[in-house]
């Protein structure tokens, strides 16, 4: 088997059993992981548009995630209000019941990233990063996870004012 062939293959089989324990530990409170991250976005960044959501998400990049608001608005997790100023603009944020939920989203995924940092302690996933990196780079999910990474650190640069 060619090396490109083999990562093509363990990059699959690793999404998919991240993807299983996502899904069972998210079971109970009735969410897919993309509806999980939709609320782990608007936990970190709320308010924000249609479009400003459809920047961050990794799951659903390259399409509108209407549908998937639609579904947590339908379910009480997320509500719309729309702007004051230009009724055409509306805001996204989380109700009580989608703060709720996102909590034992949190949980789900503090032990899938506790599980990945036990299967990789002691190896240097620098290369490992990099690679991946590359390999989204300039596509739309590539892009979904820098414009993420990028409002993570303008959220923490403004946190970090806030606090001198």
């Amino acid at each position: 088997m060619r090396q490109a062939e083999l990562l093509h293959y363990l990059i699959l089989a690793a999404q998919r059993e991240g993807n299983r324990r996502l899904i069972r530990g998210l079971r109970p409170v009735g969410l897919t992981p993309p509806q999980a991250e939709v609320l782990r976005i608007l936990c970190d960044y709320a308010p924000l548009s249609l479009a400003g959501l459809g920047e961050l998400l990794v799951c659903e990049s390259g399409t509108s995630p209407s549908r998937l608001v639609d579904r947590l608005v339908g379910g009480g997790l997320v509500e719309r209000v729309i702007a004051t100023d230009d009724r055409r603009s509306v805001a996204l944020s989380l109700t009580d019941a989608g703060h709720a939920a996102d909590g034992v989203v949190g949980e789900v995924q503090a032990r899938l990233h506790a599980h990945l940092d036990a299967a990789t302690q002691g190896i240097d996933m620098c290369p490992v990063i990099e690679v991946l990196r590359l390999l989204s780079l300039g596509e739309s999910a590539g892009n979904a996870l820098q414009n993420r990474i990028a409002a993570m650190a303008a959220r923490d640069a403004g946190l970090a004012r806030r606090l001198r």
